[in-house]
C-alpha cells in the first residue's frame, strides 16, 4: 500500500497510510492536540479534519484558538442554527444560505407561514443548546449532482435544488449532522459539542439571491465565538453600537429624518443637522482651497449621450435615473466627473497649467435598491466631496501621496485610525489591459513609496479604472469606507482630452478621482456614531445653551445670548420658568458642550458660569473671555 508524506509546518515529515485525514496526524503528535484541531490547510486548500487526504502534500493544523477557526465555527454555527429551527418548525420553513461573515454569520429561511419575530430567539437558542451537547458528529458526503437534486427535493427543499441544478459540478458535497443535512462546500467542525458560544442578535429581510424580483427571505442574524469571554465582549460592543446608531441619536437630537411622503432614501436635514452639514463643508472648502484645488459645480443632469461616452449608460446604468426634455434624453448624475470633463475640454491646455485641481461639493443621485437603505449610511440621495485632477502621468505619484497626506490630516482632525487597501480591475470595467497595468502600478508604487500598509482587493476597483479604499476606524474599532483614490486613463480617452506638451504635440492627461470624507451623508452618519453624538466643540451644531436660574436674570441672559450669537458662537438660550436642575439634563440629553448658567451674582458680576456636558464647572468668566475659549478650544482641532 503506498504511503502518504505528510510535511508540517515546522518542515517535519509524517508518514501514514492512505486514507489517513488530518485528524490521524494530529493524533500522531499528540492526543492533546487531536481534541484541539477543528480543521486543516491541505495544500493551502481548508480540509474538514476527518477528510480523508488526497495523496502527500503540506498540512497545516487549525486549532480551536487559531484566527482561521472562527470562520469555520462560525459556519458551523449556521448550519447548527438552520437545524435548530428546522426541528422547531419542520416542513413549515425551508432552508436557502447561510454563511459566515465578519462579525458572525446569518441563515435565510423561506416560510409562506412563519414570521420569525425577535421572541423566537429563546427558543432557536435552546434547541440548539440541546443540539450542540448532543455532541452529534458532522459528517461530509458525495453524492452525484442527480442524486443530490432528487434527496432534497424529496426533503421539499426547493430552493437547495435551485442551487444545485445551477452548478456545473457532476459530483457536490453534503453536510449531516443528526436529521439534518444541508449542501455546503465546507470545512466544517467535526462534532457540535465543539459550539459552545453564540448568540442571535436580528432579523433582516432578504431576496433570494439579492433580486428583488425573487422572494423574499427571513434573515436571522447570529454571532459565534471560541468563548464566551469573546462573545460577552461582542455583544457588550453590539449594545454600545446600539445606543450609538445614528438614526436613534439623528431623532434624539434632532438632526435629520426621513419621509415616506419625500420618498425612501432622500435625507430632510433639520436646522441642527444642516448646521453640522454646514460646518462641514466649509471646512472642506476651506482645506481644499489651502491645497490649490479650483471650486467648480455641475448641472445636476446631462444628456444621455454624455453618459454613454463615458460607459456609465452600459455599465452603471442600473444605478442611475432619466427622464426626458424637449424629446432628448438625460441621465440624473450619479457622479460629478463628466461636468469636470468638460471644463477640463473649454479650453486648450498646456503642460505648464497642469495638474488642475477641480473640487465640488456635488449632489449626486444614485438608485440603491429598498432593502439596502440604511439610515445616512445608504441613501439614494447625497452630497460627495468630489475632486478631480487632470495631470501628466509623471505626476501621478506625486498627487496620490499628496492626496493620501490630505486623507491622513483630515482623519486625525476628526480623530479616526485607518487602513487601506487596493483595490483592482473588476470583472466588469472598461479600457485597455495597458492602461489598467498602468494605473495599478501608479497607485501600488505611490502605497509602497508611503510606507503606508495596504491590503489587496482583487476585482473591486471601479469599472473605469484600480482604486485605493480608505477604511475609517471608529471608536469601536468597526471599519468605514469612506476616501477613495481612483487611478483613470479610460475617461480622457473617451472624452478625447488632451494638452499640448513641451514638444508641441498633443498628449493624454490621467484623471485622479478622489473623495476624502465621501458621502457627507455617510461621513456625518459615521461621526454620530464615532462620538455617540457628543460632538468635539468645533463641530456641534450648538456650542453653548444659556440658562437662567430664575426669572431675575431672564433679561442678562437674552443680552448674553444675543452677543455670544453676534461673536459667531452656536448658541440657543432656555429662559423657561423650569427648575435649573431640568434645563441642564435636557441641556446634556441634547449633547450640548457647554451650558452657561446665570444666577444673581453671574448677573452682578457680568458673567457666564459655564458647565461643560459631562458635568465640570468652569471659572466664572465673561462674555468675551468664553468667547475666546470657544475660538481656541475649536481651534485645536482644526
Amino acid at each position: 500500500m503506498a504511503m502518504l508524506q505528510i510535511e508540517l509546518p515546522d518542515g517535519s515529515v509524517k508518514e501514514l497510510e492512505s486514507g489517513a485525514t488530518p485528524y490521524d496526524v494530529a493524533m500522531g503528535i499528540g492526543e492533546g492536540l487531536a481534541r484541539q484541531s477543528v480543521a486543516a490547510r491541505f495544500d493551502g486548500q481548508l480540509y474538514d479534519i476527518n477528510r480523508p487526504l488526497p495523496g502527500s502534500g503540506k498540512l497545516e493544523l487549525i486549532t480551536q484558538n487559531s484566527p482561521e477557526a472562527l470562520e469555520i465555527i462560525r459556519h458551523s454555527c449556521a448550519h447548527l442554527m438552520a437545524q435548530a429551527v428546522k426541528d422547531i418548525y419542520g416542513d413549515e420553513v425551508q432552508v436557502t444560505i447561510g454563511p459566515a461573515i465578519k462579525d458572525g454569520f446569518y441563515y435565510d429561511f423561506y416560510s409562506e407561514s412563519k414570521k420569525f419575530v425577535p421572541e423566537d430567539f429563546a427558543l432557536i437558542e435552546k434547541k440548539m443548546d440541546e443540539l450542540a451537547r448532543a455532541d452529534l458528529p458532522i459528517i461530509r458526503e458525495e453524492l452525484g449532482r442527480d442524486e443530490a437534486i432528487k434527496l432534497f427535493r424529496e426533503m421539499g427543499e426547493d430552493y437547495k435544488v435551485e442551487l444545485i441544478e445551477d452548478l456545473d459540478e457532476g459530483r457536490v458535497s453534503l453536510y449531516r449532522q443528526g436529521n439534518f443535512v444541508d449542501l455546503c462546500r465546507g470545512p466544517h467542525i467535526p462534532r457540535t459539542g465543539l459550539l459552545k458560544a453564540y448568540k442571535l442578535t436580528s432579523l433582516a429581510g432578504a431576496y433570494w439571491r439579492g433580486d428583488e424580483k425573487n422572494a423574499m427571505l427571513q434573515r436571522i442574524y447570529a454571532t459565534a465565538f471560541q468563548n464566551n469571554k469573546e462573545l460577552k465582549a461582542h455583544l457588550n460592543r453590539l449594545e454600545e453600537a446600539r445606543k450609538r446608531d445614528h438614526r436613534k441619536l439623528g431623532r434624539e437630537l434632532d438632526l435629520f429624518s426621513f419621509s415616506e411622503e419625500a420618498g425612501a432614501g432622500l435625507v430632510i436635514w433639520h436646522p441642527k443637522g444642516a448646521m453640522l452639514r454646514t460646518v462641514i463643508e466649509d471646512f472642506e472648502r476651506k482645506e481644499h482651497l489651502k491645497r490649490g484645488y479650483d471650486i467648480v459645480m455641475g448641472p445636476q443632469i446631462l444628456k444621455t449621450e454624455l453618459w454613454q461616452t463615458s460607459g456609465h449608460y452600459e455599465n452603471y446604468r442600473e444605478n442611475m435615473y432619466f427622464t426626458e426634455i424637449d424629446e432628448q434624453g438625460y441621465g440624473i448624475k450619479p457622479m460629478n466627473c463628466l461636468a469636470h470633463m468638460l471644463i477640463y475640454k473649454s479650453k486648450p491646455r498646456s503642460y505648464r497649467n497642469l495638474p488642475l485641481r477641480y473640487f465640488e461639493l456635488g449632489t449626486v443621485h444614485r438608485h440603491e435598491k429598498s432593502g439596502v437603505l440604511h439610515g445616512l449610511l445608504r441613501v439614494r440621495g447625497f452630497t460627495q466631496d468630489d475632486a478631480h485632477i487632470l495631470c501628466r502621468p509623471d505626476q501621478i505619484d506625486a498627487e496620490v501621496k499628496a492626496i493620501m497626506q490630505f486623507v491622513q490630516e483630515v482623519a486625525g482632525i476628526f480623530g479616526f485610525n485607518y487602513g487601506m487597501e487596493l483595490s483592482t480591475r473588476p470583472e466588469k470595467s472598461i479600457g485597455s489591459d495597458d492602461d489598467w497595468e498602468r494605473a495599478t502600478s501608479a497607485l501600488r508604487s505611490a502605497l509602497d513609496d508611503s510606507g503606508q500598509e495596504y491590503e489587496i482587493n482583487e476585482g473591486d476597483g471601479a469599472f473605469y479604472g484600480p482604486k485605493i479604499d480608505v477604511k475609517l476606524k471608529d471608536a469601536l474599532d468597526r471599519e468605514w469606507q469612506c476616501a477613495t483614490i481612483q487611478c483613470d486613463f479610460t475617461l480622457p480617452e473617451r472624452f478625447d482630452l488632451n494638452y499640448i506638451g513641451a514638444d508641441g504635440e498633443k498628449h493624454r492627461p490621467v484623471m485622479l478621482h478622489r473623495v476624502i470624507l465621501g458621502s457627507i451623508e455617510r461621513f456625518i452618519g459615521v461621526l454620530i456614531e464615532h462620538y455617540a453624538g457628543s460632538f468635539p466643540l468645533w463641530l456641534s451644531p450648538v456650542q453653548a445653551i444659556v440658562l437662567n436660574v430664575t426669572d431675575n436674570q431672564a433679561e442678562y441672559a437674552q443680552q448674553v445670548y444675543e452677543q455670544l450669537r453676534s461673536a459667531g458662537v452656536r448658541v440657543e438660550s432656555d429662559l423657561r420658568n423650569e427648575k435649573l436642575g431640568f434645563k441642564i439634563r435636557e441641556a446634556q440629553m441634547a449633547k450640548i458642550p457647554y451650558m452657561l448658567v446665570i444666577g444673581d451674582r453671574e448677573m452682578e458680576e457680568q458673567t457666564v458660569a459655564p458647565r461643560f456636558r459631562n458635568g465640570k464647572n468652569l471659572a466664572p468668566m465673561s462674555v468675551a473671555e468664553f468667547v475666546s475659549f470657544v475660538e481656541d478650544e475649536s481651534a485645536q482641532y482644526r
